[in-house]
């Protein structure tokens, strides 16, 4: 017997009508109507439970990692900002597990591994919702929620798609994880097969890198005398101290001018790239010039509002310029 039906049939049903106006029974007076109530809460409260659709906590001492990564490191400064967010505040979000498919009273990450994170190093319980589902569901959810949030970048995306294919996953499976159709999922799975993985994880997230930029790098790196170009910079002392973006662009660039034709190289070199860091990391840019074009790109906290700022003030700022050129030109 269903439990819903259980405990129904433990709250009973009068059996006979009213007489004369009377009151319907007994068992629908006083304490009897109080535990009637609480028994038909119960068994809504188990259906939601057993649908996933009731918040528990649990000890993060027992959930274990999803079966397929879909983050690279590199990404500190966002775990800090939630471990602070929840320190002061509490868990606002559940995250999502399924029961363990073959550990008895163990849990999956679905999605939510930042949270566990950081419940970990906090000491505290993890609010989430418990779903029974199968390895596809579980994929189609993992990749759906970090997709909606826009939290991943392209090469973390491309590698989950890598991941999937190589435990067997079928491509349509992947596609409706990421929301991608065929053609972006082959140009994912060639940018994260042709790049040695090691060098992925070197680099790590590159939030601000996207597809096509990382589809250049992939054509740097299928030339096989640029591996050890690759080696030699990340050995570099340093090289690992810079953040995500600013690795990719020192990579890409002497990658980009390792593999120039010799008249290529002959001709007038071009100013190196170079970063910037300021506010105790606040605000980091990574500067560089192309021909006539001149980029400065930056990340870290304050990069939005001082993009901002520098957007708001190019008038003036050119303005500076032009009178500080004129003065130059006149003294």
């Amino acid at each position: 017997m269903a439990r819903k039906d259980l405990l129904k049939s433990v709250i009973g049903q009068p059996t006979e009508k009213p007489i004369d106006g009377a009151r319907s029974s007994y068992a629908m007076r006083g304490a009897s109507k109080s535990m009637k109530v609480s028994i038909d809460s119960l068994a809504e409260n188990s259906k939601r439970l057993l649908e996933g659709e009731t918040i528990v906590e649990i000890d993060p001492a027992f959930i274990d990692a999803s079966f397929v990564n879909d983050r690279l490191s590199g990404d500190d400064e966002a775990f800090e900002e939630l471990k602070a967010s929840i320190s002061a505040n509490g868990q606002d979000t559940p995250i999502l597990l399924r029961p363990h498919p073959e550990i008895p009273n163990r849990y999956m990450v679905v999605f939510g591994h930042r949270r566990v994170r950081v419940a970990r190093v906090l000491g505290f319980p993890v609010r989430a919702v418990v779903k029974e589902m199968d390895d596809v569901a579980h994929v189609l959810a993992q990749g759906q929620e970090n997709t909606a949030r826009a939290d991943l970048s392209f090469i973390e995306k491309a590698l989950f798609a890598k991941n999937l294919h190589d435990l067997g996953q079928a491509k349509d499976v992947i596609q409706q994880a990421l929301t991608i159709d065929g053609t972006l999922l082959s140009r994912m799975l060639s940018v994260a097969g042709t790049i040695p993985a090691h060098i992925i994880d070197a680099i790590g997230p590159a939030k601000q890198i996207g597809r096509d930029r990382w589809e250049d790098f992939k054509r740097l790196m299928a030339v096989k005398s640029n591996h050890t170009v690759a080696e030699t910079i990340l050995s570099m002392d340093g090289f690992d101290q810079l953040n995500s973006d600013a690795k990719f662009e020192i990579l890409h660039s002497k990658l980009a001018e390792a593999g120039k034709a010799p008249k290529r190289r002959a001709s007038k070199a071009k100013p190196a790239r170079r970063t910037w860091t300021a506010g105790e990391g606040r605000i980091k840019g990574v500067i560089g010039r192309s021909g006539r074009a001149y980029s400065i790109s930056l990340t870290s906290k304050d990069s939005a509002a001082f993009g901002e700022f520098l957007s708001e003030n190019l008038d003036q700022l050119y303005a500076d310029f032009l009178s500080q050129s004129e003065e130059t030109t006149t003294s």
